[in-house]
């Protein structure tokens, strides 16, 4: 522990935190580097980093234990002998070829220290590793074994009708998502103090989506992990890159999607899992991922779960079993696994049906330029193969609140449209177009506070209706004489307020101009939130202990109570009076009032120095 304390105190600030993000221990109770050391080598923050260690790196670890002396060091020549012993040449030869690169992963752990050729295992790490070995992990020649061979089948089973199963999953899974970011870019999601989006905003997103309430949060997990839905304070928004991913095509929105799923598997276990491409099931997957993660536990089955059922959610996999698709997206091959399923997608269309009754119907999956047009202007009834949509008094005025105009609604249908405008849908174009505005929404005149909005209209049975209108109540709306409302609440939310009751509003500025309000929000990623980081203030903490306590007879007085708490044996340095210095062997007792007591093993008696005497401690030589 002392060495590992020493280093501990050479190390940079930037690369200590970085490794000590990668460990867990109990920040609260380190005030020293060596609280911190103890920490570090504890049975529970050994093992937790020990159960996170890919094969390669543990076996390199425990042979390193092995080889150590009871000191805790050994060399580089010494573990490739080892290994090399165990059969596991490819170790030892990338070893001595690049051992910076073997032992880093290691060394950024804590979990051994380097000094040139000399490689230090903190005897803790070393004892507690030697505890586990052919237990609860794999013995030492198990670990540097080489991967079992692969067994591959005589016969290939037909996959086709698996491949159309699995397209059809992935097709309902990137038109579900879209379904989210269209519902959020029209209205946020509140987000829950405990995490989570608040019920009612779940069950309309979901509702939305098609997918049952239970399965919507796994929906909600992949597109943040794809990117496409951010937070933003309270609420959760439609992403700048959702916004464009939402515009593309169904392969290549899935190739987004896939590409985040593909993200979260480190790559040396995506090239294990690609060799058994002739043999890929459920049960091989997770026989490597075992065996690539000799620790595992929990942490690694939970993992596992959420990767396979992702993977069924992308048509990766069906019924638990991988498919080819899987393959080819593991090695990189995106482009290919998308050609591959998107054989399977139902093809899109430019052209609808606009109908009598005010319905627009497409006769397939419509092109997400044309989809979201149609949205700006249509309620979507029915989204499946064949979508459909409505247009109502109430969504052609939001689209002319927000900036379209009658013309440009007409233009647009008669391009797309297979029947031609029906005359029921020209009447209500040419109606919602001459209503819009009758009632204005802007804001109130500060004198006229804590009244934030204002609502007017020429027709004073128009405002009679607006404040007997029991949908409204929840704006607030008092009267202000014959043809005027004020509400509390600001002017955007009592316009989408009078907007989702279908009233023909319209948002105006100070001079009464027409303004146009769109309610599509776009987040932008946001810059994190400055927050008290345990690790940075766990580092301001010792950086501060030992500016206090900085001076070399502080070290060496916290170096000797370590020693003595450990029991361990340390070769001491003094300073004799003409000046020489002498070397004894001491097992530290006790350190106090500036005096070493501490017992001599050569000669078995008590001895007690002064601190100020000593010029340095070093552990034990090897066999004392």
């Amino acid at each position: 522990m002392l060495v590992l304390a020493a280093s501990l105190r050479a190390i940079p600030r930037e690369r200590l935190a970085a490794a000590l993000a990668s460990r867990e221990l109990d920040h609260s109770s380190v005030r020293d580097l060596f609280d911190l050391a103890e920490a570090l080598t504890a049975a529970d923050s050994i093992d937790h980093a020990v159960d996170r260690l890919e094969r390669p790196s543990l076996a390199v670890l425990a042979a390193a234990a092995e080889t150590s002396d009871d000191a805790g060091w050994t060399d580089i020549g010494r573990l490739a002998d080892e290994l090399r012993g165990l059969g596991a040449d490819d170790l030892a030869d990338a070893l001595v070829a690049d051992a910076a690169s073997v032992l880093q992963r290691l060394e950024a752990k804590l979990l051994l220290l380097r000094d040139g050729d000399r490689i230090h295992v903190p005897i803790e790490i070393a004892a507690r590793l030697r505890t586990r070995l052919d237990d609860d992990l794999p013995s030492l020649e198990s670990l540097a074994a080489h991967a079992p061979p692969v067994a591959l089948p005589s016969d290939r089973p037909d996959t086709g009708l698996l491949e159309r199963r699995a397209a059809e999953t992935a097709y309902s899974t990137v038109a579900a998502t879209a379904e989210l970011l269209s519902g959020l870019a029209v209205q946020p999601a509140r987000e829950l103090a405990k995490g989570g989006f608040a019920l009612p905003d779940a069950k309309r997103l979901a509702e939305a989506a098609a997918v049952e309430l239970d399965e919507f949060p796994r929906l909600v997990r992949r597109a943040i992990e794809a990117g496409l839905i951010v937070r933003d304070g309270p609420v959760w928004l439609e992403s700048d890159a959702g916004a464009e991913w939402i515009l593309l095509g169904t392969g290549s929105r899935w190739t987004r999607l896939a590409e985040a799923w593909r993200a979260r598997i480190p790559a040396p276990l995506r090239d294990l899992v690609v060799r058994r491409s002739e043999a890929l099931s459920s049960s091989s997957i997770r026989d490597d991922v075992a065996w690539y993660y000799p620790g595992g536990g929990a942490w690694l089955r939970d993992g596992m779960d959420r990767l396979l059922e992702d993977a069924e959610a992308l048509g990766l996999a069906v019924a638990g079993e991988p498919l080819e698709t899987a393959a080819l997206v593991l090695s990189g091959d995106l482009s290919g696994a998308a050609e591959r399923l998107a054989r399977h997608f139902p093809k899109q269309v430019d052209r609808v049906y606009v109908q009598h009754d005010l319905t627009i119907v497409s006769p397939g999956p419509l092109e997400p330029s044309l989809d979201a047009r149609l949205r700006a202007f249509a309620e979507v009834e029915g989204r499946d193969l064949a979508s459909s949509y409505r247009v109502t008094a109430a969504s052609v005025n939001r689209a002319l609140a927000a900036g379209d105009s009658e013309a440009g609604i007409r233009d647009f249908l008669e391009r797309i449209s297979l029947t031609g405008i029906p005359q029921p849908l020209a009447y209500l174009l040419s109606e919602s177009a001459a209503r819009f505005g009758a009632v204005r929404v802007g804001a109130a005149d500060t004198s006229e506070a804590p009244a934030r909005a204002s609502v007017r209209s020429d027709d004073p049975q128009l405002i009679g209706t607006l404040l007997v209108d029991q949908s409204l109540s929840s704006l607030g709306l008092r009267q202000d004489g014959a043809h005027r409302l004020l509400s509390r609440f600001p002017p955007e939310v009592v316009f989408w307020g009078l907007s989702d009751a279908r009233y023909p509003v319209a948002a105006e500025d100070a001079e009464g101009r027409i303004v146009r309000l769109r309610r599509h929000h776009v987040g932008h990623a946001p810059t994190p939130a400055p927050r008290t980081d345990p690790v940075e203030a766990l580092l301001d903490r010792l950086a501060e202990a030992d500016a206090e306590g900085g001076t070399e007879q502080a070290w060496l007085a916290r170096q000797l109570e370590a020693a003595a708490r450990a029991k361990e044996t340390l070769t001491v340095t003094v300073r004799m009076p003409g000046g020489d210095t002498a070397d004894y062997l001491l097992a530290p007792a006790s350190v106090a009032n500036g005096r070493l007591r501490a017992r001599d093993r050569k000669s078995d008696i008590e001895r007690t120095l002064p601190i100020s005497a000593i010029a340095s401690v070093a552990p034990a030589p090897a066999g004392s």
